[in-house]
């Protein structure tokens, strides 16, 4: 007798599923051996993987086997305009706070940081750095779903004072510091400056299908799919009014992972009704938002030589 299968649970239309998740982000870099060392040193990743494509090397970096960060090498690029389109930070998610405060230690300890900043932000513990190329990077934890409140449809997130000195002092261990990269690591978000909130959202909620977490905090947007406090993020504090991007160093592209080629066919299904120009080549879907930053959205099982194809 055959064995019953359970029948897959059906794809929301409107919007992306639960298990969504956010991938390696590219950064177009000018010193890539610089930029190499200092997120191997700073933020305890190794390399993964390379690829040489014409003038351009294409490096992956990661933890274990998780890819965090593809660096594609174009010196010939102009630096980063900070009032322009593009990326706020890329937040790296740490699984408890021993894994976060041997990061912070390990990049507050790098001279070519800029530490910028921490923040209890209620539903998150985080801390922030600029790369030596200007590029925004947090460091978070996320505390548990049970602790998370919701007031008039909104998730409450706010922005308390977190003493960076005291959390370590609490949390540091030289076991953590020490085994580094071997410590679990990914992409729990990304944060970026657009050039108006509402544009952001007919792209990034209505066509790609996140759903609104955070609404009416001052000229920013917060987005995620299944509930997490936000996956994406969009704000106007120093791009406002900003258009499509020119050329430059910095962010070359959000991946995004759903999981399985139903949920590619949703999201086609949405660009095709807003007429949306897209590129499917059967496992990603690659388009670019109205500030010209190319976005991917892949099923499960992208490898690094599937980011270093891209």
């Amino acid at each position: 007798m055959p064995t019953p299968t359970t029948p897959a649970a059906p794809v929301e239309e409107a919007v992306l599923a639960p298990a969504t998740a956010m991938d390696a982000v590219t950064l177009h870099v000018g010193d890539l051996e610089e930029m190499s060392t200092y997120y191997a040193n700073a933020i305890a990743m190794e390399p993964l993987e390379e690829r040489s494509r014409g003038r351009q090397v294409h490096r992956v970096l990661g933890r274990g086997t998780t890819p965090l960060l593809r660096l594609v090498h174009t010196p010939d690029l102009p630096t980063v305009d900070p009032r322009q389109a593009g990326l706020f930070h890329t937040a790296f998610l740490f699984d408890d706070a021993t894994s976060l405060s041997a990061t912070v230690y390990r990049a507050a300890q790098d001279p070519r940081s800029r530490f910028v900043g921490s923040s209890d932000h209620l539903v998150s513990e985080a801390f922030y750095f600029t790369d030596p190329e200007g590029n925004g990077i947090e460091l978070y934890t996320d505390r548990d779903r049970d602790l998370w409140l919701h007031r008039d449809g909104n998730l409450v997130m706010g922005t308390e004072y977190l003493d960076p000195n005291a959390y370590l002092r609490t949390h540091l261990s030289q076991e953590a510091v020490d085994a580094g990269p071997a410590l679990a690591g990914r992409v729990g978000h990304v944060h970026l400056q657009v050039g108006d909130i509402a544009a952001a959202e007919s792209f990034y909620l209505d066509a790609l299908g996140f759903e609104a977490t955070v609404r009416g905090y001052p000229g920013a947007l917060f987005a995620s799919a299944g509930g997490y406090h936000h996956h994406v993020a969009m704000n106007t504090w120093n791009s406002r009014g900003a258009g499509p991007r020119a050329s430059t160093l910095g962010l070359g592209d959000v991946a995004v992972t759903v999981p399985g080629r139903e949920d590619l066919d949703a999201l086609a299904a949405r660009l095709r009704a807003r007429g949306l120009t897209f590129a499917d080549d059967g496992r990603a879907i690659t388009l670019r938002d109205p500030w010209d930053t190319q976005v991917t959205v892949s099923v499960p099982g992208t490898t690094t030589a599937d980011l270093l194809a891209r």
